[in-house]
């Protein structure tokens, strides 16, 4: 598996965590989408996207198995974060 391409959409709300949107495309054949870029309390990390159950649970939808997957997604979703330039950033409300 090769993470292929990334992009993320910058995001700028007033009293959130919520720093980005990411997409990862693998192998040129296979997207993820909705990867949540969060400010957590010892600096960013990745949310892969979820679904909430019926007893009020978020499950992940899709995600790594393996540790060194995971690794990788999270660099090459931060890197591209950080390359993003500020005109890119949105504001929600």
């Amino acid at each position: 598996m090769k993470i292929t391409s990334v992009s993320v959409r910058k995001i700028t709300k007033e009293n959130s965590r919520l720093r980005g949107i990411a997409s990862v495309l693998l192998d040129d054949a296979f997207a993820v989408h909705d990867i949540r870029i969060i400010e957590g309390d010892n600096g960013l990390f990745i949310a892969m996207p979820s679904r909430k159950t019926a007893t009020g649970e978020y499950k992940d939808v899709c995600h790594p198995i393996k540790t060194e997957i995971r690794e990788e997604f999270t660099n090459a979703v931060l890197d591209e974060y950080n390359k993003t330039d500020d005109e890119a950033t949105e504001t929600e409300e």
